[in-house]
């Protein structure tokens, strides 16, 4: 089955084959690798986070536990290997969720001989998705493992593990994911690749040096589960610049779905690759077709995938049960004791034909891991060999095993009464540990207005105006020009407006004093409060800065009335500046916004409630830009009136308190008066910090990748 040029670029014979389970077995046997490395390193990954401990009950080797300390100290040996660390270059959409300035911590501040470089090298929406570390062209390893925070696990993926810990110091949810190991010319031709990668990537050369070819660095606690064997690499790479595309992942599980007879072993994170999906359903359809398991998480990360891959998933599992008509289709999740039913992320990319054809690697059961992204899988073929097959037939068996809480030993014996691979998971489920049934349903409202497959989890980029066709109705483009000019011209002048007030003599009319007389005379009239709320919807409008009203608001009407108007009149100019946004036409503001506005925009329209908080912590625009972005971004009126209320409230909060503290420090001036004022700041500023802090988490806890 494997052919190269057709399903796999190249097959390369290996010494030693060992298939990894779950990330505390691979970053021990990674460590232990890079630790006995002469010549060089590469690392070419997803994401990577130099804070993290490879072994977290520590690694007593004698060399610095976090993983960029540890590779510093690999490249300061004398003689030391020279390492090349290669990390996509992520999307604004995963930045809360990835170490702050990596380029820093593995490049700047460590020895010459480690070099870091972040990999834009591909087509705009598309990511480096490869996950592959090599050693000396002498041991390499491949899977859906980056070395990165919330990887590690034990296949115990026990609820409470403490050892499972993000850097700073949250736990992490259960994780289960595979990785493989080879040696050999199967390793040096995955040193080719990874340097042509660094290559694309930097446009600088790795020239491959000498070594003393007696050295041996595989882990010597990694046992060897296959020895003397061919290993395929199959890719996907998207067409960029010069490159054609690439697809032979694709075209793998095309072939071995094709090829089975009895039975096809799935684990994977998504499930919404329609090629695929297709073939398997003609051959459900089939009356002596094989049987298809497939093994995923139980629900996407955050209400975005949710929303968009959940729902595409759905429509792939209902295709496939109606194609069922013979009861040869199972899709599953692994069920984890405990009082509320703890979530796995299976984020492994498996596939099983047969015990004949087995692949592991970094392409997910997407569209976009088919053409989109980069990716690299190592594939085994067993072609009549017994000692291969009984090889690929044990790590299912061990898998499954993981999964029901079983011993392989059972689940190789329940096998072999059985005959079937669907009836040896029922007969063997419904313990604590269990594999439970996965019927994703499909939301309505989200069926209705979630757009083709293509768009959502594309195989190829998508051309620009096929994109708004499919998002903005036909109705509505009509008089879209019209709609763009009018909206660019409001956006430049409330953006002129803004800098006016802080660069040019109109900012005179914002002088203190002058504010200060004015609300003083709006206090003691009739209609004082009406008359706050209403100049604060006229200030947006105007593009004033609101921090400043806040704070005159305070002083003028005293803490807590003060409190209550500043909040409802912050509310109310943001409603009225949101729903002029809404009024003027969606998506044109990601044609003329520009890239901070544009960026803004597809923030707040992905991340919903997380994201309005974020920016009104953080204020990343003005005021009322934020408003009239969040309006023509289609954001929900409640995600942004509650966004909006739950960050402005602890900034009006904090004001509150120092103009409180301040002014009766500056009544009763004292030592005592002064403490506690010096007390509130440090609280504000603590405070501030602890609540980015959330934001960052919640939004990190949200995603995954």
């Amino acid at each position: 089955m494997l052919t190269p040029g057709r399903n796999c670029w190249r097959a390369e014979r290996a010494n030693r084959v060992a298939f990894i389970v779950d990330g505390a077995a691979y970053f021990a046997a990674f460590r232990a690798a890079a630790a006995r490395a002469q010549r060089s390193i590469l690392i070419i990954g997803w994401d990577i986070d130099s804070r993290i401990r490879l072994v977290p009950e520590g690694a007593q080797d004698g060399l610095p536990e976090t993983l960029g300390e540890f590779l510093d100290a690999l490249a300061r040996r004398s003689g030391g290997p020279d390492i090349y660390v290669l990390d996509w270059d992520f999307a604004m959409l995963y930045a809360t969720g990835r170490e702050i300035l990596p380029i820093y911590h593995l490049g700047w501040r460590t020895h010459r001989r480690l070099r870091f470089h972040l990999d834009n090298a591909h087509p705009v929406g598309g990511s480096h998705h490869q996950k592959i570390v090599v050693v000396d062209d002498a041991v390499a390893f491949v899977g859906g493992l980056d070395l990165t925070h919330c990887r590690w696990d034990t296949p115990e993926h026990r609820p409470n593990d403490p050892r499972r810990r993000h850097p700073d110091g949250d736990p992490c949810s259960p994780f289960h994911d595979l990785q493989m190991a080879v040696d050999g010319a199967a390793a040096a031709a995955l040193g080719e690749l990874a340097r042509e990668r660094w290559r694309r990537a930097t446009g600088e050369e790795i020239t491959r040096g000498g070594g003393d070819p007696a050295h041996d660095p595989w882990p010597p606690g990694l046992d060897t589960d296959l020895s003397d064997v061919e290993v395929a690499i199959a890719r996907t790479e998207p067409a960029y610049e010069e490159y054609a595309e690439v697809q032979e992942i694709k075209q793998l599980y095309l072939d071995a779905v094709a090829a089975a007879q009895r039975g096809i072993y799935i684990e994977n994170q998504y499930f919404t690759a329609s090629a695929v999906g297709e073939a398997l359903a003609r051959r459900l359809d089939e009356a002596d077709g094989p049987e298809v398991l497939l093994v995923s998480r139980r629900s996407d990360s955050g209400w975005l995938e949710e929303s968009t891959m959940g729902v595409l998933r759905a429509r792939m599992h209902q295709r496939l049960t109606q194609a069922d008509r013979h009861g040869r289709y199972q899709c599953l999740y692994p069920h984890l004791p405990g009082p509320d039913e703890v979530f796995l992320n299976v984020h492994s990319k498996l596939l099983i034909v047969d015990d004949e054809l087995l692949t592991i690697g970094s392409a997910n059961l997407c569209n976009r891991s088919m053409g989109f992204d980069t990716e690299c899988n190592l594939a085994i073929e067993a072609r009549g060999d017994g000692r291969v097959g009984d090889a690929i037939a044990a790590l299912r068996q061990r898998l499954l095993a993981e999964h029901l809480g079983s011993e392989p030993v059972r689940v190789a014996a329940k096998e072999q009464e059985t005959g079937r691979l669907l009836a040896t998971v029922r007969a063997l489920e419904g313990g604590e540990r269990t594999l439970k049934a996965l019927n994703p349903v499909i939301d309505e409202d989200m069926e209705e207005w979630l757009p083709d497959r293509e768009m959502i989890d594309p195989e190829r980029p998508v051309d620009a105006e096929r994109l708004v066709s499919e998002f903005v109705p036909r109705e509505e483009t009509a008089s879209g020009v019209k709609r763009i000019i009018a909206f660019g011209a409001l956006l430049a002048l409330l953006l002129g407006l803004a800098a006016a007030w802080r660069w040019t003599p109109l900012g005179d009319w914002l002088q203190w004093e002058t504010l200060v007389s004015a609300a003083e005379a709006l206090r003691q009239s009739s209609a004082g409060t009406l008359g706050v709320l209403g100049i604060y919807v006229l200030a947006g409008f105007l593009v004033v800065p609101v921090t400043l009203l806040v704070a005159l608001t305070v002083l003028v009407f005293g803490p807590w009335l003060g409190l209550a108007l500043a909040l409802s009149g912050s509310l109310l100019s943001a409603g009225a500046t949101y729903v002029l946004g809404r009024a003027l036409g969606r998506d044109t503001v990601r044609r003329l916004g520009g890239t901070g506005i544009n960026r803004l925009s597809r923030r707040l329209g992905e991340r919903g409630l997380l994201a309005v908080m974020a920016v009104r912590l953080i204020p990343v625009a003005p005021f009322t830009v934020v408003n009239l972005v969040a309006g023509a971004s289609h954001i929900g009126a409640r995600d942004f009136f509650l966004g909006t209320m739950l960050g402005m409230a602890p900034g009006i909060v904090a004001t509150v308190l120092f103009i409180d503290r301040v002014v009766a420090a500056m009544r009763e001036p004292g030592a005592g008066a002064f403490a506690i004022l010096a007390a509130v700041v440090a609280l504000v500023i603590a405070g501030a910090m602890l609540l980015r802090r959330w934001l960052q988490r919640s939004e990190s806890a949200s995603r995954d990748a």
